[in-house]
């Protein structure tokens, strides 16, 4: 059985070798020019989000300040890198979306069932990627605003490195899926029923864009990872009716 870290790590290698470099150059661009953008203007203005949200604490709380400000410079992060993620993905989703179809036609030798040329599949893509924001947004909302809840907000980290792992989840395996005409609703269906190697996919993408620089080259590893793991844990499932 083929497990997350494992796809990660054979995903990195398929698209550092010959015949796939190619098709890595220009997410890698994106991401580079984002990830650039996103630490520039993070150093410019973190520490007046930091400040403005410190005095929002009630002062009944201000004696948790030396665990509130931690939890608080965490959250702040997560929120920072995984807008970062959401925006780089949608740029890049087009060639992310032509990657996978490359990896499976090399993995399998044949190509995925809804086949596509570059300008239709990054219409497609981009579509798709609406379609995930639609469902990412609102969720995300929540989770920030009951961050500002007492008490609650002391576990809100672990809700969101747990949030955090489903979406880059849903975000790297809906490649593959898409290209075999899998619908979104029941992509998740089938997310759903195989959780434990879901999460830990997304775990570790996760990771992988929290690591500088090496990101840029494992963000597209994960493409090719998502894959593997389509071709493994999720293709052998019954469509939803």
């Amino acid at each position: 059985m083929l497990d997350a870290f494992g796809a990660l790590t054979q995903g990195t290698r398929l698209v550092l070798s010959k015949g796939l470099r190619r098709y890595v150059f220009l997410p890698i661009l994106v991401n580079l020019v984002l990830y650039t953008g996103t630490i520039v203007y993070l150093l410019d203005n973190f520490g007046g989000w930091l400040d403005y949200w410190m005095l929002k604490v009630p002062g009944w709380l201000e004696w948790l300040e030396w665990l509130i400000w931690p939890l608080l410079v965490l959250s702040l992060v997560v929120v920072v890198f995984f807008t970062f993620t959401l925006v780089s993905n949608l740029i890049a989703a087009p060639f992310y979306g032509f990657l996978a179809e490359k990896v499976e036609l090399r993995v399998t030798g044949t190509p995925p069932l809804d086949e596509r040329s570059f300008l239709r599949g990054a219409l497609d893509a981009l579509g798709r990627e609406l379609v995930k924001l639609k469902y990412i947004l609102p969720r995300m909302a929540l989770l920030f605003l009951l961050g500002f809840v007492p008490g609650l907000n002391l576990i809100m980290p672990f809700l969101w490195a747990a949030f955090s792992a489903w979406m880059m989840a849903i975000t790297y395996l809906d490649y593959p899926m898409d290209n075999n005409r899998v619908s979104f609703d029941d992509m998740k269906r089938r997310l759903r029923s195989r959780w434990w190697p879901t999460l830990t996919f997304g775990g570790w993408v996760l990771l992988a864009t929290w690591i500088p620089l090496a990101n840029l080259i494992l963000l597209p590893g994960a493409v090719a990872a998502s894959v593997l793991m389509w071709r493994q844990h999720y293709k052998a499932l019954p469509a939803r009716l």
